[in-house]
C-alpha cells in the first residue's frame, strides 16, 4: 500500500522565496510502447533533458500513464483503465526517483489511480525530498464518466513549496473558475494545469480559460498536454501545445504569454517566472481584481426582471432588406 504525508498544517508560517522561478512544461509524446521499461526509458530521457536547464517545477500531461494501455487487452477499456493502477507503485518509484536525482519538484501529470472502490484522476506531486501529495480531479469529461467509470474527487490543495504555494487544476478543472478563486484566495502563486485534449476546440478551451485564471487571479498558469497518438479507442489523436502564461499588464510579457510551443510536437517549453513582480502587480496593477472583487455581491439572489409581454415573432426579412 502506497500511503502520502498529510498536507500543511493551514496555521503554519509559510515564507517563499519571491524571486525568480523556473518552470518547464513537457509536450509528451505518447507512442505505441512494448512494456513497462519502454515508457519508463521515455520519461528518464525526457527528464534528463529537462534537468539540463535547472527548473523549479517540472510539469507532465494529465493521464501520460496511459501510454500503458498500448501493451494492454483494452477490450474492456473500463476494465483495462482500473488495470492501471496495478504500476501505481512503480509510477511513484519512478518519479520520487527522478525528483530527487534533479533536484526538482515533478507535477507528474496524472494516473489513474483505485483508491477503494472509486477510480481517481489524480494528479502527483513529487518532491526532491522525497514526498509525494496528490490531488484528484474533480470535474470529469463525459469520456471519463461514459466510458471509464471513474469517480470525481472532492477536495482541493494548495502546496507550499520554497518557490511559491501552486495548487494544480487538472485539464476540465480549470473550466471552473471557481476552483481557481478558491485556491488564490489561499494565496497560490502559480497554478499547474496537466491536459489531453484530443482535438483543437478541446485544446482552446483549456488554453483561454488558462488565461482567464491568470487574469482573474493574478496568478502565472503553467499548462501542458499529450501530443502523438497510440493505438487505444479514444487516445488515437492528441492535440497539445504547453504554454507558461502571465497576468496581463506591463510588468509581464505583452501577450501574457512567457512562453509556448510549436503545437503537437515532442518538446519541451521553459519559461522564468517572477514572483516578485506578481506580488507587486496585485498592488499596483492597471486592474487589481484580487482586491477589487465584490464578494458581498457573488453571495446575493440574481433577480429576474420581466421587461414586457409576450414574445414577439421576429419579422420576416423582405427583397428590400439590406
Amino acid at each position: 500500500m502506497i500511503t502520502f504525508p498529510p498536507v500543511i498544517d493551514q496555521g503554519q508560517t509559510f515564507n517563499p522565496s519571491q524571486g525568480i522561478v523556473r518552470i518547464a512544461a513537457v509536450q509528451y509524446l505518447l507512442r505505441d510502447i512494448e512494456n513497462w521499461e519502454a515508457f519508463a526509458k521515455q520519461v528518464r530521457l525526457v527528464m534528463k533533458a529537462v534537468g539540463e536547464y535547472k527548473p523549479q517545477f517540472v510539469l507532465f500531461p494529465e493521464i501520460l500513464t496511459t501510454q500503458l494501455l498500448s501493451f494492454m487487452d483494452t477490450a474492456d477499456m473500463a476494465q483495462a483503465v482500473r488495470a492501471l493502477d496495478a504500476f501505481t507503485a512503480r509510477y511513484v518509484d519512478l518519479f520520487t526517483q527522478l525528483a530527487a536525482q534533479w533536484n526538482v519538484h515533478i507535477i507528474a501529470g496524472s494516473h489513474p489511480t483505485q483508491q477503494g472502490e472509486e477510480l481517481l484522476n489524480l494528479a502527483y506531486l513529487f518532491t526532491p525530498g522525497g514526498k509525494v501529495f496528490t490531488q484528484p480531479k474533480i470535474h470529469l469529461t463525459r469520456w471519463e464518466k461514459d466510458k471509464w467509470n471513474s469517480d470525481p474527487g472532492h477536495h482541493l490543495r494548495a502546496f507550499d513549496t520554497p518557490y511559491g504555494r501552486i495548487g494544480i487544476l487538472i485539464c476540465y478543472d480549470v473550466e471552473f473558475p471557481e476552483l481557481s478563486r478558491l485556491l488564490c484566495q489561499q494565496g497560490v502563486d502559480i497554478l499547474f494545469v496537466p491536459s489531453c485534449t484530443d482535438d483543437r476546440q478541446g485544446y482552446w478551451r483549456v488554453r483561454y480559460c488558462c488565461h482567464a485564471r491568470a487574469i482573474e487571479n493574478q496568478v502565472y498558469v503553467a499548462m501542458t498536454g499529450t501530443v502523438g497518438q497510440i493505438s487505444v479507442e479514444g487516445l488515437g489523436l492528441h492535440f497539445g501545445q504547453a504554454a507558461i502564461i502571465t497576468p496581463s499588464d506591463f510588468p509581464f510579457a505583452r501577450d501574457g504569454i512567457a512562453a509556448e510551443g510549436s503545437p503537437n510536437m515532442e518538446q519541451i517549453v521553459v519559461a522564468d517566472v517572477d514572483l516578485a513582480k506578481l506580488a507587486s502587480n496585485r498592488i499596483n496593477g492597471t486592474t487589481i481584481p484580487l482586491h477589487d472583487k465584490r464578494i458581498d455581491v457573488y453571495d446575493s439572489v440574481v433577480e429576474v426582471v420581466v421587461t414586457g409581454g409576450p414574445k414577439r415573432r421576429p419579422t420576416q426579412a423582405t427583397p428590400n432588406d439590406a
